[in-house]
């Protein structure tokens, strides 16, 4: 290290000249040295080029070197006094390393080049002290000769006259006697089907929570078919104004006796009778059932008839158009039927034991005619007034799944179907069997499609439900190429797993106002303008604690029937 008198030295030393004592001098260069030692541990790519060519200069001859140390020293001796004392003082102090090394006929190279050889030279003889090739040896032989550890468990000796476990004769498949038996043949188990088909052909309507020989089951089959239809036409009235409307479904109520279970699982659809005197509420449910609720009552167990007529899920009920005393179900295992009051029997309409169907409407307004929907994506038409229980055409849609299948009020060769993400229109007169292509999609939606509908006098207005929370109003009021989207409605549509779907319908008195269950608490039954706007809710207190997915309106009369998951059916009248 440079002290603080060195420079006073320095220069003291080159004023005095070679008065200067010889002390002086030598300490001065020695610390000129170590400083120029330190300044060379910091390498630099220079540095490092210039070591690796003194690696290759110790490959050479001896003779090379001498000669290169020659020139060196014959350089140094054309130098000064003062440099030569350098060069003197610094081999005089390396000269201890010099030695040990090994290495004076190298005296030419720089310090540093070789501390670094010595450095080799030390690492390379410590290692081979080390023997670690004959350590390694050793222990690869020691690891092939080891051998696996004893396991300390004693095993049991056998026993050689000992008598062994017993066994059972029967598995051992031997007589007493131990004379081995005959194999038996083992015969295939048969799997029953959860839902078997039921048999081909008409069903006797006979209820399951009913005597057959009740005869207040005779009454109630008397008096339905005996009823008439009432209603007049929807397209003959008149719409009533958003004033008085609301104040007929203020006055729309829900008690006790409202309220009751009538079919054994969830419900998939309800569907209102058309009497103007008499309130008939049917309901279908997850398990095959058809249940019919009569209000007219005074007790409820009295009112309520429950029929098997399919083996699973009736997801579609309606009442004839032409004769009320019919009632059509279409269900998933293929087929669809017609509850006739007055025969007490379920008519068989329809059948596809190779497809599942999933909704119908009426294609006539005398209900001859009808168009199915698959689950599939297929259309079929089916005609009543044909023998047979067969279609009359299958027709490939463009949609992977249909879920509703909806006729036009007005002009009925229009129809709409709801699929995954698509809302198609077609045209009946155009279906080709091979495949038809739709006259305008609606491809507005994000998620799956639980239902869409016409509005129910017109026809100029459609309404949508989608797995997205939205509520989509359409006006159809001219079928072109293209239907406008009137208006979005954000609606909670979530409803799980174990709840049955939304449903968006229109109210058939009131063509600009549909009905929808709602996920909100407390539980309701909520009404929408078709502009966005909240017309009414239906708050039921303790009356109404559960979601009621499925709802349907009166045609006429301000009746309100919902039903559940559970099998409850929850009606507001007024």
């Amino acid at each position: 290290m440079e002290g603080p008198g060195s420079h006073c030295q320095a220069r003291w030393f080159f004023q005095g000249g070679a008065e200067a004592p010889l002390f002086f001098k030598a300490r001065y260069w020695h610390q000129q040295h170590q400083k120029s030692r330190d300044q060379r541990r910091i390498l630099t790519p220079k540095m490092e080029a210039t070591s690796s060519k003194t690696e290759s200069t110790l490959q050479k001859s001896s003779l090379d070197v001498c000669t290169e140390s020659n020139k060196r020293q014959h350089k140094s001796t054309s130098d000064t006094v003062i440099p030569s004392v350098d060069m003197e003082s610094i081999q005089n102090l390396d000269s201890d390393e010099d030695t040990t090394l090994g290495l004076d006929e190298f005296s030419g190279l720089s310090p540093y080049e070789r501390k670094r050889l010595k450095n080799i030279s030390e690492n390379a003889n410590f290692f081979a002290s080390l023997q670690l090739s004959a350590s390694a040896a050793r222990l690869r032989e020691m690891i092939k000769k080891r051998q696996p550890p004893e396991s300390k468990r004693k095993m049991p000796k056998k026993r050689e006259n000992g008598t062994g476990c017993r066994r059972s004769m029967r598995l051992l498949k031997v007589d007493p006697s131990g004379v081995s038996l005959p194999a038996t043949p083992t015969q295939p188990t048969l799997i029953a089907d959860e839902n078997p088909l039921l048999l081909p052909g008409p069903l006797e309507m006979t209820p399951e929570n009913r005597d057959d020989d009740n005869d207040l089951f005779k009454g109630f089959l008397q008096t339905w078919a005996e009823v008439s239809k009432t209603s007049i036409k929807n397209t003959e009235k008149e719409l009533s104004s958003i004033k008085n409307y609301k104040a007929n479904l203020n006055g729309m109520v829900i008690n006790e006796d409202t309220v009751h279970k009538v079919t054994k699982g969830p419900i998939l659809s309800v569907a209102l009778h058309p009497s103007e005197i008499r309130t008939l509420v049917a309901a279908g449910a997850k398990s095959g059932q058809v249940g019919l609720w009569d209000l007219t009552h005074q007790s409820e167990e009295d009112g309520i008839y429950v029929f098997q007529p399919h083996s699973q899920p009736v997801s579609c009920l309606y009442f004839s158009p032409a004769n009320p005393a019919h009632i059509l179900s279409l269900s998933y295992d293929g087929t669809l039927r017609c509850g006739d009051f007055s025969r007490a029997i379920f008519e068989e309409v329809c059948r596809d034991e190779r497809s599942s169907f999933s909704s119908f409407d009426f294609l006539g307004e005398d209900a001859s005619t009808l168009i199915v929907g698959h689950w599939n994506g297929n259309i079929s038409l089916v005609d009543r007034r044909t023998p047979g229980t067969s279609y009359e055409m299958l027709i490939n849609s463009s949609l992977r799944k249909i879920r509703t299948v909806h006729v036009h009020p007005v002009h009925r060769q229009y129809f709409i179907t709801a699929g995954l993400r698509d809302t198609h229109i077609y045209d009946a007169r155009h279906l080709n069997p091979r495949g038809s292509q739709p006259l305008i999609s609606l491809t507005e939606h994000t998620k799956s499609i639980a239902s869409a509908y016409f509005s129910p006098l017109t026809g100029n207005r459609v309404v949508t439900t989608c797995a997205d929370c939205k509520l989509r109003i359409f006006d159809s009021s001219c079928i072109s190429s293209q239907i406008p989207l009137l208006t979005t409605i954000r609606h909670n549509t979530i409803t799980g797993r174990w709840l049955t779907r939304f449903q968006a319908v229109w109210d058939p008195k009131q063509e600009d106002c549909v009905i929808v269950g709602s996920m909100a608490h407390p539980r309701r039954v909520e009404i929408f303008h078709e502009t966005g706007k909240q017309v009414h809710s239906f708050f039921g207190g303790e009356c109404l604690v559960s979601v009621c997915s499925i709802n349907a309106m009166h045609p006429t009369r301000y009746i309100l029937a919902g039903g559940n998951s559970s099998g409850k059916i929850h009606v507001f009248m007024n």
